[in-house]
């Protein structure tokens, strides 16, 4: 389903210090720092799969998540998706794939939400049929029949997410990306979600890949979980797994074991 070899990615960065003189002196001798975002990043997730992939802030997740839908293109290594190659087939590979951004909206913002699912039907190309079914399955399962005459930027954060989770799946993609999914939402938001993505993985098979913060999200959805720090994949296996690698291996909660991993791996 997803094989993942040797993926590599850096950017050059802008560095330069405080003040007025600093910043006449960077018009005509610019410093740039090369971040290695991706270091050698191997891994395969089988089809039906509920993948978390956790680590600190800045290390690859996102990344990772562009590269395998086809936003990124990597500098090295290489990276398939049911025989597609994400950033050279993109207009193929998209038709089967869902990306939900927790800080980004694919929904547009000043019409009401079913305008946006309309656009998107033309977008994917969505037959008539198909759509209407997913869409009142959808509107179902994620309480969205109050919503979906409201425009976007009139929605809380928790009645947004859910919309986006919708808008990644009305097209039925074999694969999900979620990527901060539950960012901000309130503990009765999160269970909703984190049932319906559930739910959508036991009937339809769909791969899932969750990068996030929210350990008790990882705890709830995944049976695997593969911990990068800085560039490079740390462990791979289950949350078992992960409990034993850290120093003491018996940490009470998933917190404290991932703080104590990122210190041991300083990162």
């Amino acid at each position: 389903m997803i094989e993942v070899s040797h993926l590599q990615k850096t950017f050059r960065v802008a560095k330069r210090n405080a003040g007025i003189s600093q910043a006449l002196k960077a018009l005509f001798h610019r410093e740039y720092e090369e971040i290695h975002a991706l270091d050698d990043v191997s891994f395969s997730i089988q089809e039906g799969e509920m993948v978390g992939y956790i680590g600190p802030n800045g290390a690859g997740k996102s990344s990772t998540i562009k590269i395998l839908s086809g936003i990124l293109t990597p500098d090295g290594g290489d990276c398939r998706i049911n025989g597609r190659i994400p950033w050279k087939e993109r207009a193929e590979h998209v038709k089967h794939i869902g990306v939900v951004f927790g800080q980004r909206s694919q929904l547009w913002w000043d019409v009401p939400v079913i305008d946006s699912f309309e656009l998107l039907k033309e977008i994917y190309t969505i037959p008539q049929a198909l759509y209407r079914k997913n869409l009142s399955r959808l509107t179902e399962l994620l309480d969205l029949s109050e919503l979906l005459r409201t425009p976007t930027r009139q929605l809380s954060l928790g009645q947004r997410m859910r919309c986006e989770i919708a808008a990644s799946l009305l097209h039925s993609p074999k694969v999900l990306f979620l990527d901060e999914p539950t960012i901000g939402l309130d503990a009765v938001s999160k269970l909703a979600v984190r049932d319906f993505i559930r739910e959508l993985n036991r009937e339809e098979k769909t791969t899932v890949i969750l990068t996030t913060h929210d350990m008790q999200d990882i705890e709830a959805l995944a049976s695997r979980v593969i911990l990068i720090g800085k560039g490079r994949i740390l462990l791979d296996g289950t949350l078992e797994d992960i409990r034993q690698a850290s120093s003491s291996g018996n940490a009470a909660h998933i917190d404290e074991t991932l703080a104590q991993l990122y210190k041991q791996y300083e990162i």
